[in-house]
């Protein structure tokens, strides 16, 4: 299995950036697809970002396109999310997540077999 652990979550104004890591542990992290979730309080948990184990494709919610940046360093065994220009909306808790299944399902939750912890992010307007 793979333990996963966020971490760069912080308390920031509205137009500033963050950049979120995941750090994976147990297994290689070139061995699954890597997917990017939040979840505000009271709201359901939602897609982000995702990134293919080779790192060759990406995929962004609508809400992240142009402001959000996935990608991965293998050699690392880290995922990364660089956030810009950060809106009040954006505030959640993210959590990073690993699957072994095809690219066409990493849009969905249930498809993901290991989540992180979580990290937290405020955005203030």
């Amino acid at each position: 299995q793979v333990q996963l652990v966020e971490s760069g979550g912080g308390l920031v104004q509205a137009g500033d950036s963050l950049r979120l890591s995941c750090a994976a542990s147990g297994r290689t992290a070139s061995n699954y697809n890597m997917g990017w979730f939040r979840q505000d309080s009271g709201k359901e948990r939602e897609f982000v970002a995702a990134i293919t184990k080779s790192g060759l494709s990406t995929y962004y919610a609508d809400s992240v396109k142009g402001r959000f940046t996935v990608s991965r360093d293998n050699a690392k065994n880290t995922v990364y999310l660089q956030m810009n220009s950060l809106k009040p909306e954006d505030t959640a808790v993210y959590y990073c997540a690993a699957t072994t299944i095809a690219s066409p399902y990493l849009r969905q939750p249930p498809f993901y077999d290991y989540w992180g912890q979580g990290t937290q992010v405020a955005v203030s307007a």
